[in-house]
């Protein structure tokens, strides 16, 4: 809830009208006061503001007119302003944004067509955010737009941003379902086309009225991680060509500093710094491009002693993926397990591969992945480290999420409760 307020700030006998923005916002279960203050480019007398602004039944027409003339225009201006508040989240409301839009009210600035439909709009959002959003994240809205352009193919119609309601989600969901993703897919990939749908909507499209409810029901996983007995294990594996014992020591260091495949690829010398004897790891998140400093666990030291000082050797995500499956291989991780595994469904050889996440039983070698490091981290060190320490590490956004992540149920978390008990 916002209102606005104008005032007149000046010592002089004419000047522009202040705003000021009132509004409440829920923090921590609490209700939290906030007053920003801006100035306009509508200009009346002080005699006037001060006088004559506020008075009932004026019989003087001269007076009337005038305050009709004020009004409407700062109806306008008042109608403007909130209109631009109730479309934009409360973290990036502040005395710039709310001046900025002032003066757009003045002075607006011409855009472009905005489409309506929801595949031109991923190529609409993808190029406006460009400077906002990862380029991982970028491949990912790609993704979905190629699978959107086939279900609009498969439908034979447009998907247009005004019909994404629950009609949509029951044609999206058994269309997936038809081409075999999985369920998380499915969910995950919902959610972002709410969001594009939620984009739009600032910008002043109409949505359908059903977008908030639209809801899909995550499957359950057994999160994949490798233990500290593992990850011995794979340290001592022995006779490893040089490429598998390059690609060894990058999977100790992902263990061991929970970062992503985008970050940890990239680490060099030039980015550790020593101070008071400890060492840290300086470098920006690609995804996040939030700068992190990180203190350097003695099993990536190790490493880096056995190297003179330099982090392994950089290769592909592609060659890691597959040499850590090999190495994983070799160290005898062989116990079989549930999981999901990359396979390619399509059985006519004439066609192209359909690669999908197939449940089942594998040995636990086959199901590694670069993402494993930062999973085995989290869970590893989970009730080890205080939470919120990991959280900063792993970049989660809140601690249930972080809690998702590594599989906590309440029951488990009850049970690390007994500890203080």
């Amino acid at each position: 809830m916002a209102t606005v307020n104008f005032l007149y700030r000046s010592k002089k006998d004419e000047a522009p009208l202040n705003v000021r923005l009132l509004y409440r916002v829920i923090e921590n279960d609490n209700y939290k006061d906030y007053v920003l203050g801006a100035k306009t480019q509508f200009t009346v007398s002080k005699h006037y503001w001060t006088k004559e602004h506020s008075l009932k039944r004026v019989r003087d027409i001269e007076i009337a007119n005038k305050q009709t003339e004020v009004n409407t225009e700062l109806n306008k201006l008042e109608n403007h302003i909130l209109n631009a508040f109730s479309n934009i989240q409360n973290t990036t409301i502040n005395k710039t944004w709310l001046q900025s839009t002032i003066d757009n009210y003045y002075n607006p600035v011409e855009s472009k067509s905005i489409p309506t439909d929801l595949i031109s709009f991923i190529d609409y959002y993808s190029e406006n955010r460009k400077d906002e959003v990862s380029i991982v994240s970028i491949r990912k809205f790609n993704v979905i737009k190629h699978k959107m352009q086939r279900l609009q193919e498969y439908r034979g119609k447009t998907i247009l941003l005004s019909e994404i309601g629950e009609d949509f989600k029951e044609e999206f969901k058994k269309y997936y379902q038809s081409e075999n993703y999985a369920q998380n897919t499915t969910q995950r990939e919902l959610g972002i086309i709410k969001t594009f749908c939620k984009e739009a909507h600032r910008k002043g499209l109409v949505i359908n009225k059903e977008l908030d409810s639209l809801k899909l029901k995550p499957e359950k996983t057994k999160p994949l991680y490798l233990n500290f007995k593992e990850l011995a294990q794979i340290e001592k594996t022995k006779n490893l060509a040089e490429h598998l014992e390059n690609a060894r020591d990058w999977l100790i260091i992902s263990c061991y500093t929970g970062q992503r495949i985008s970050d940890f690829l990239r680490f060099n010398k030039d980015m550790i710094r020593v101070e008071k004897g400890k060492s840290l790891l300086e470098f920006k998140q690609q995804k996040t491009q939030k700068l992190m400093t990180i203190p350097l666990h003695e099993k990536v030291l190790s490493i880096l002693d056995k190297r003179s000082g330099d982090f392994p050797r950089a290769i592909s995500d592609q060659k890691y993926n597959d040499y850590i499956k090999q190495v994983c291989e070799k160290s005898k991780l062989k116990q079989v397990v549930m999981g999901k595994k990359q396979t390619n469904i399509e059985k006519d050889n004439k066609k192209p591969a359909k690669i999908r996440n197939v449940s089942g039983t594998f040995e636990k070698w086959e199901l590694v992945t670069s993402h494993i490091g930062r999973r085995s981290f989290a869970t590893n060190f989970y009730g080890q480290i205080p939470t919120n320490y990991l959280i900063y590490v792993t970049g989660h956004s809140s601690e249930s999420l972080f809690l998702k992540y590594i599989g906590k149920s309440n029951k488990d978390i009850a049970m690390e409760l007994t500890k203080y008990f």
